[in-house]
């Protein structure tokens, strides 16, 4: 069975109000027309709270209460009241009954359920137990929704299909129609009241209700209703018509809106007014005129007319004023009336004059010489002028904001006013025209004002207080005045090196990276168009760091000599002055210079032997001293005045004695070659490589007394000692043949003794697989090539070459080689004697072998002369010279260092010295032998029998005599 409820739902009220003069009424829930049953909230809104509010049901007090809310279950129009505020606006309420609704849930007979839930729209809403049925007493819109319920068997559980529920509202709102829609008073007219009622509704009847504002005027079961319309006199407004509905018997009412129904009443003449309110108009105002008549029936034709021209028509349908606007020109002045018209006659207004009067149009200015660009100095004239506009008018003249000059024009024509250009006048300019109506501005102007640029100012800006080579200095150039753009340009001893703009004014910089050129004067260049200004030179001076410098030793001499003035100069090729230059000797000043104009400085240095060294110089000129390269200066000392000693065996130097000349000087730099004098003459010389003395020994006869000296000579002049006299006692001449007889038995028995070791000592090498004489053990290239071939003696403890002369005056001179060790001073003479069988005695192998390769340490080598053979001590004999160093003797005599040319001279190439033809001396036959130093080695060509060469030396030991030289073969052998 379906059910209608009928329900009306209407829009909520609006939820916030804002402050207002009375009472607002809102609705919870938000709805005017609800069901019987239900409840409505009204709640009471005001400002602020207050303590209590009145509450209406029609015209009847319901309620006074200190709360703002009322729930209410009845129809009707309900108001509110606040002290001191007016009533609120009604609200209509209205309470329907609903239907009665029942939902059965029914099960198959064979089921059987014990328990049975109701849902709705898929909520649990009850449990219905045993029940089947639920019942709603009056349906609303609550009610709507979609139900199904389900059951549960012994084992099973059951639900049932959904049913939807819709609740419906009875019947509509009514609607008032009135015919006709506009009535003339005292017409009738007819009201009908509709609706409609559902089709299964068709036992529900309606009861109407009519009613004029808050009178009834009938009712009845029909819908409609005749009356008349009054007649409406003077301001009253047409009153307002309504109707009711109400359902029999469930007693539910609806209303339709208020209608109102105007009368139709001719309209009375009408009323122009201007606004603004004067008879004075200003052309560019708007003007409103409104048209109204007082009384008339609606709709009203309006007309504005400007002498008799129909300016605007306008309808008016309900109380409203006409209006129109009209933008106000000089054309305009005159007279203004309006009618009115609603059909039942036109009425006209008075008339109302008007007068509009032209205010200036915005006026022009003008730029006399035309142009955006002036120059300083000019002559500027500014016209202004409006091209409409009431006379008289005033012209007023603007720079920026600031005024600077008015002018009146009493006629038609403009204004002008004129200046002399400065540079502040450069902007914006305008004019104002003024006839009492307000200024008129005129579009503005702008001018630029070029001024010619002003002599630049150029500044120069480097890092630090000097400009230094490698700096970057800015060059700024500034034009104090000057309008922009300004070109600048900047020169260098009137050379340009560049230009920049500066396109907003100021200044502009221009950067350089400094070299030594760059030294000099400087300008700058300012141009704007207007003629270029050059600024004043600036000078620069760019400092250069000193370079390195070059440390030069002028010396008067090469060597530099103690005493020597020695000039130091010390240039740096590059810097800028002044330059100290400090002077220094293994790192310690000796003094410094300034050169204030540039160039190099000296210092000036006697020499002394403590300033051989390194030398340096620094160059300084504030950024930093540069040093340069160390050189050395070797100063050499002169030799000094030398001090000769004699150093003999015994206290008294007796004939036989070895007596070593030892000469020193105290200072001088090596080598220093001493020489050494018997009476003026030369005996030897020998040179000290490394410093120090040297020593010459003697073998002492009786014509070695006298006076001795020794020189040296390091290159720088010889000094020469004092004299030294040297005593020698002698043997009588009685006592000379006893004594050689003795010397001559003692030798023989040495002779022997060694001729028999010599057999031994040849013979040995060959069963013993002994060395031959050629071992390349002692070849030279053994031996350091500029190692020295022989030692001197100083002191005995340097092995230094010494030669002496044993014999001078007979026998043949013969050079041996005497080793002497240290501590052993005395086993000379043997080791001489054993030398001089070595020498004469051509062995090798075994004789050689068992000496070193090299002399021993400390060991030193004199080099003496023996004479071997002569007839008597008596007889006389060439004196052999002694020879310097480095010189061949004479007849193939031993050279005491290098070898020598064939002719005696010195020659580098040649190992031995020559061998010279035998000569005979005295009777007897004399040779010399040729071997180098101490460690010779036998040319090419030698002989290799060592038994004939032992034979003859035998034969030379045993003998004393010789018939005939020994072959070229045997005297190259090297001992």
């Amino acid at each position: 069975m379906l059910l209608w409820v009928s329900v009306l739902v209407l829009a909520p009220v609006s939820g916030q109000f804002a402050p207002i003069s009375k009472p607002v009424i809102s609705l919870h829930p938000p709805w005017t027309v609800t069901f019987n049953g239900e409840a409505v909230t009204l709640t009471c809104h005001v400002a602020e709270d207050k303590k209590w509010y009145r509450w209406y049901l029609g015209a009847k007090i319901l309620r006074e209460i200190p709360a703002n809310t009322l729930q209410v279950q009845e129809s009707g129009e309900y108001k509110c009241e606040i002290h001191g505020l007016p009533q609120s606006d009604a609200v209509s309420l209205t309470f329907s009954p609903g239907d009665p609704l029942t939902l059965t849930c029914r099960e198959k007979p064979d089921l059987s359920l014990k328990t049975r839930t109701l849902y709705k729209n898929d909520n649990k809403l009850i449990d219905l137990g045993k029940n089947s049925s639920f019942h709603i007493k009056h349906a609303g819109l609550k009610d709507n929704g979609e139900y199904r319920c389900t059951g549960f068997g012994t084992h099973c559980a059951f639900s049932s299909n959904a049913v939807r529920i819709q609740v419906q509202e009875l019947f509509p709102r009514p609607r008032l129609r009135a015919n006709p829609s506009s009535p003339t008073p005292g017409e009738p007219v007819i009201l009908t009241c509709e609706t409609q009622l559902p089709p299964q509704k068709s036992d529900v009847q309606l009861q109407f209700q009519f009613f004029r504002d808050d009178r009834r005027l009938g009712s009845g079961w029909k819908g409609s209703l005749r009356t008349s319309i009054p007649s409406i006199t003077g301001n009253e407004d047409p009153p307002y018509y309504w109707c009711e509905a109400t359902a029999v018997p469930s007693g539910g009412s609806k209303s339709s809106q208020k209608l109102q129904l105007p009368a139709r009443i001719p309209v009375s003449p009408p009323v122009l007014t201007l606004s603004p309110p004067s008879t004075q108009a200003v052309e560019g105002e708007w003007l409103t005129l409104s048209c109204e008549a007082k009384t008339g029936s609606y709709p009203i034709e309006y007309q504005f007319l400007h002498e008799e021209v129909v300016l605007r028509k306008t309808k008016v349908t309900f109380r409203e004023t006409a209006t129109f606007q009209l933008y106000l020109k000089a054309e305009h002045s005159g007279t203004y009336f309006c009618t009115a018209d609603n059909g039942l006659g036109i009425r006209r207004s008075q008339p109302v004059s008007l007068s509009v009067t032209v205010p200036v149009s915005r006026p022009v200015l003008t730029l006399s010489p035309p142009g955006p660009r002036a120059v300083e100095g000019d002559w500027l004239m500014l016209s202004c002028q409006a091209q409409r506009g009431s006379p008289s008018i005033l012209y007023q003249f603007y720079h920026g904001n600031v005024p600077l000059g008015s002018s009146s024009a009493p006629s038609a024509g403009g204004a002008s006013f004129s200046v002399a250009l400065t540079a502040e006048h450069s902007g914006t300019y305008f004019c104002t025209a003024d006839n009492g109506f307000g200024p008129q501005r005129s579009d503005p102007k702008s001018l630029s004002v070029t001024v010619p640029a002003s002599r630049p100012v150029l500044t120069l800006r480097a890092p630090g207080t000097r400009a230094v080579v490698g700096d970057v200095v800015e060059f700024h150039c500034e034009a104090q005045r000057g309008s922009p753009p300004i070109l600048y340009r900047f020169y260098h001893e009137d050379v340009i090196l560049g230009n920049s703009w500066a396109p907003s004014g100021g200044g502009v910089s221009f950067n350089l990276s400094l070299t030594a050129e760059h030294s000099g004067n400087y300008a700058c260049e300012a141009d704007n168009g207007l003629g270029s200004q050059r600024s004043e030179e600036t000078s620069l001076s760019v400092t250069v760091p000193a370079s390195h410098p070059i440390l030069t030793l002028r010396a008067p001499r090469a060597p530099a000599v103690v005493g020597d003035m020695v000039e130091l100069r010390c240039e740096a090729q590059s810097g800028s002055p002044p330059i100290l230059y400090r002077f220094y000797h293994e790192d310690v000043t000796l003094g410094s210079n300034s050169a204030t104009t540039g160039g190099g400085a000296s210092f000036n240095l006697s020499l002394t032997a403590e300033h051989s060294g390194n030398y340096a110089c620094e160059a300084d000129n504030g950024l930093g001293a540069q040093r340069s390269k160390m050189v050395p200066l070797s100063v050499t000392v002169p030799a000094s005045r030398p001090v000769l000693t004699l150093r003999a065996p015994g206290p008294q130097a007796v004939v036989g004695d070895m007596v070593e000349l030892h000469c020193e000087a105290q200072s001088g730099s090596p080598p220093i070659l001493y020489r050494f004098y018997h009476e003026d003459i030369i005996l030897g010389s020998s040179s000290a490589a490394s410093g120090g003395g040297a020593s010459f020994n003697l073998s002492l006869t009786a014509e070695r007394s006298g006076n001795y000296s020794c020189e040296a000579d390091n290159g720088l002049g010889a000094q020469r000692s004092e004299v030294v006299t040297l005593s020698i006692t002698g043997l009588t001449g009685s006592r000379s043949g006893p004594i050689a007889t003795g010397v001559a038995g003692g030798l023989l028995s040495v002779v022997g003794l060694v001729v028999v070791a010599l057999l031994l000592y040849c013979r040995l090498p060959r069963r013993a697989g002994g060395r031959p004489t050629s071992d390349p053990s002692r070849s030279p290239s053994d031996t350091d090539p500029q190692e020295p071939t022989y030692y001197n003696v100083p002191g005995w403890m340097e092995l230094q070459p010494v030669y002496s002369n044993v014999n001078p005056k007979g026998g043949d001179v013969v050079y041996s080689e005497v080793r002497i060790q240290e501590g052993n001073r005395h086993a000379a003479a043997s080791h001489s004697t054993f030398r001089l069988l070595q020498t004469h005695l051509p062995c090798h192998g075994p004789a050689t072998s068992q000496q070193p390769s090299s002399r021993p340490q400390h060991s030193s080598v004199i080099y003496s002369q023996w004479d071997l053979l002569r007839t008597s001590s008596a007889d006389p004999l060439p004196q052999t010279p002694v020879l310097p160093a480095n010189t061949c003797p004479p007849h193939g005599h031993l050279p005491p260092v290098n070898t020598c040319h064939p002719h005696g001279h010195l020659s580098p190439s040649v190992d031995t010295c020559p061998l010279r033809t035998p000569a005979l001396h005295g009777g007897f036959p004399q040779w010399s032998s040729a071997w180098q130093g101490h460690h010779s080695t036998r040319p090419s060509g030698t002989a290799r029998d060592p038994g004939n060469r032992c034979r003859r030396a035998v034969d030379l030991l045993t003998l004393g005599l010789y018939s005939e030289p020994p072959s070229a073969s045997d005297t190259k052998v090297s001992p």
